[in-house]
């Protein structure tokens, strides 16, 4: 038993840790990376299968404080996996010690690119949610940390070229583990764009292509994370105390669009983890991003405004249960080009996992970054039910309506601050961009005159939000508008 010690002192093998050498570059420092690939990896060296060490990096500024603690408790973190698996109980605590090196780009800009020196280097696997996967103009200057995780990744494919003089044999594999369809494609793309930005040489674009990797894949695992209830429990039990103390539901699964000789590299369907490399990801991508994350995404605003708070709440609670049940088997699952039997099927697999008693999910959590979230998760799903039908669908509208009515904030000591239907303050988390968007409108509506419909109309047709201007789909304002009017009634 570990009793009376620090995690940061629980190390069996301090000269082992020292010599793994880095395989992985992980851009997350994020509950899901740590309880998913780390989990993976920590399998896959306990069996002798991969003996590889990872750096992590954040992929934000904000994450900097995080990945400073972390590097105190060196790297060391416990994971406790909670659940029902096969009729049976499920508990387990274990120690993952995956981090060969802690890197805060921000701080530490040249140490992270030096990391492209890494010999052993072969795999690149983030999680930067939806909102990480996007193309933003910017210039590169050698001492500057670049900002976002594609351009920070463009300019370390082009340092490892040009340290490793073209060799085609330092090519890299990138896993991308946001959830957006043909993630590894749309990576890839933002890559390239960065790269003609700085008119990088056009030997190095042909080596880019030629001799990496961007594969497409889908994750499914629920991770809630740190277990706020019951932590000071876990830690009197387990003789130390851990911030980074992480939870996770037994399931797991990993699909990766490729041959499976690549699990000779990355050995862990060898290890016996649930991951299938596949020739074509999209059925997998599709139902389980339009039910399990779709589903997240239609509780978590409109959760939080009728103030409940986990998501076991939410599928237990009496109006919002069958909402959700709802619109599974009346607007997503008909609304798939896939067999609807079998999209049923995996509704009720994934309501069952939602009710996992262990789990203590917080819709706060799954309400990071909203709005990117809904464009990914839900809007595929409302233009495909609006194609199919004619109609829009009634209970994805009402998510969006609840979207917006939780983006009515404002900004209250560097965060912004909404209020529920009972008045309770709940913080919203996103990008500066977005939140300073949607306080300007509500602000427009509420000391400026502008009527609630033409707040929605502009709102609708912010084409940087959303990918497209939604106010152009008949009736689409004016049902969002109403559905707005009716939410604000009950603040």
């Amino acid at each position: 038993m570990l009793k009376q010690r620090s995690i940061a002192d629980i190390v069996h093998d301090p000269n082992k840790r020292q010599t793994l050498p880095v395989k992985i570059l992980q851009i997350g420092e994020g509950n899901f990376l740590r309880g998913f690939i780390d989990w993976m990896i920590q399998e896959a060296n306990s069996q002798g299968n991969f003996n590889g060490g990872i750096a992590v990096t954040n992929p934000r500024e904000s994450g900097s404080e995080k990945i400073e603690k972390l590097k105190q408790q060196k790297g060391l973190f416990t994971l406790l996996t909670k659940g029902i698996q096969n009729g049976k109980t499920i508990e387990t605590r274990q120690i993952i010690d995956v981090f060969s090196k802690i890197i805060d780009p921000y701080r530490e800009w040249n140490n992270f690119l030096l990391l492209a020196k890494e010999p052993k280097l072969k795999f690149v696997i983030s999680n930067t949610t939806e909102a990480g996967l996007v193309y933003t103009p910017c210039d590169v200057m050698e001492d500057t940390p670049l900002e976002t995780f594609p351009a920070k990744l463009a300019y370390f494919l082009y340092k490892r070229y040009e340290l490793y003089s073209e060799d085609p044999d330092k090519g890299l594999i990138l896993l991308p583990c946001e959830l957006v369809e043909q993630n590894g494609e749309v990576l890839k793309d933002i890559v390239l764009s960065h790269c003609r930005d700085w008119n990088l040489p056009h030997a190095f674009i042909s080596w880019l292509h030629d001799h990496n990797s961007f594969l497409n894949s889908l994750v499914d695992r629920i991770v809630p994370g740190f277990p706020n209830q019951e932590a000071e429990t876990i830690f009197r039990e387990s003789g130390y105390e851990d911030p980074f103390l992480n939870v996770v539901e037994p399931y797991h699964l990993w699909v990766i669009q490729g041959d499976d000789g690549f699990d000779d590299q990355l050995p862990l369907k060898k290890s016996g983890l649930n991951v299938h490399w596949v020739e074509d990801l999209k059925p997998y991508q599709l139902r389980k991003i339009r039910i399990l994350n779709g589903s997240h995404t239609l509780m978590a605003p409109l959760g939080i405004l009728m103030g409940i708070e986990l998501v076991r709440e939410a599928v237990t609670h009496e109006k919002m249960a069958p909402f959700i049940k709802n619109t599974i088997e009346k607007e997503i699952a008909p609304s798939l080009e896939l067999d609807f039997t079998e999209s049923l099927v995996y509704g009720e697999s994934v309501l069952e996992r939602f009710l996992n008693p262990f789990l203590h999910h917080r819709l706060s959590d799954i309400a990071l970054n909203a709005s990117s979230k809904f464009r990914s998760r839900l809007l595929p799903t409302l233009k495909a039910y609006h194609i199919k039908y004619n109609r829009l669908p009634e209970n994805i509208m009402k998510a969006l309506a609840a979207l917006i009515c939780f983006y009515k904030v404002e900004s209250i000591e560097w965060k912004y601050v909404g209020r529920d239907f009972n008045g309770k303050t709940y913080v919203v988390r996103d990008s500066e961009q977005v939140l300073e968007f949607f306080q300007a409108q509500w602000n427009r509506y509420e000391s400026e005159g502008l009527s609630l419909h033409d707040m929605t109309k502009e709102i609708l047709q912010n084409k940087v939000l959303w990918g497209a201007d939604l106010h152009a789909m008949t009736g689409m304002t004016e049902k969002t508008a109403e559905l707005i009017t009716e939410m604000e009634e009950k603040r």
